[in-house]
């Protein structure tokens, strides 16, 4: 029997893929360490740019002969991006598929490939065990690991850092490349 076929968030060329993603960690590790201190605006635009990059850094089940539907990273709850993340994101593509934007309710969470879940959710914990296979969250503050989340945004000296839950996303069956673990502030295995 067949094993789950994965997909990379950048599929193209390897050759190509590893240049791609060479420019990317530059670019992630300029965010983490030459970037100015943020106020709230500049926030939300940094953790816009992590949300695109992190796309070319997991791999994905199951999007095998997906036809040409978007790939869906989804907001839920009140929108702290505004119109960033829809200009950071036009034109981009994840593996052959157009990335699209939408702010959605619960119910639609599992037609998306990524969630960030805006500002704190009543029953994050619960909504996070609902989800379908395949889906990365994302969300804000150490407290969205503790409750299930995969990866969460944090301040750390005025400065946008990430931490990865890695069992959370294995359990999801989605796989972090180790250039994004090693970018990462912490990992909880």
């Amino acid at each position: 029997m067949e094993g789950p076929h994965y997909i990379s968030g950048n599929g193209q060329g390897r050759r190509s893929a590893v240049g791609m993603a060479a420019l990317a960690i530059l670019a992630m590790a300029r965010l983490l360490h030459g970037a100015p201190e943020v106020d709230a605006p500049r926030e939300y635009e940094v953790k816009a740019a992590f949300l695109l990059n992190f796309t070319r850094f997991v791999e994905w089940p199951g999007l095998v002969d997906t036809g040409d539907a978007p790939f869906s990273i989804c907001i839920l709850g009140d929108d702290p991006f505004g119109p960033v993340l829809d200009r950071i994101v036009e034109g981009e593509s994840v593996n052959g598929r157009r990335l699209a934007i939408r702010r959605i309710g619960r119910p639609h969470l599992n037609s998306c490939q990524v969630v960030f879940f805006a500002g704190h959710e009543k029953d994050t914990a619960k909504i996070l065990a609902g989800l379908s296979p395949g889906v990365l969250t994302i969300g804000d503050g150490a407290a969205f690991l503790r409750e299930g989340g995969m990866i969460a945004f944090v301040l750390e000296n005025r400065r946008v850092r990430f931490d990865i839950n890695q069992s959370a996303a294995a359990k999801a069956g989605i796989r972090i490349s180790s250039k994004l673990l090693s970018v990462a502030r912490s990992v909880e295995k």
